[in-house]
């Protein structure tokens, strides 16, 4: 995939996003929904990974 500008890639992960919405119904899993938006983001061409672990610091 060619590199996309910040608007170009929003563009398309909103995209993907209301393309998921309006395919499936209301009431499933969000795991449901997470592996469909994977799914399109990946078939787009735009890099993407589940559930990854990131370290966060706290300074309180």
């Amino acid at each position: 995939m060619t590199k996309l500008s910040e608007n170009e890639l929003s563009e398309k992960i909103i995209g993907a996003a209301i393309e998921v919405h309006q395919e499936l119904d209301p009431g499933l899993l969000e795991s449901v929904y997470e592996a469909a938006l994977f799914f399109v983001l990946h078939t787009l061409g735009i890099p993407v990974q589940k559930q990854v672990i990131k370290r966060v610091a706290n300074n309180l």
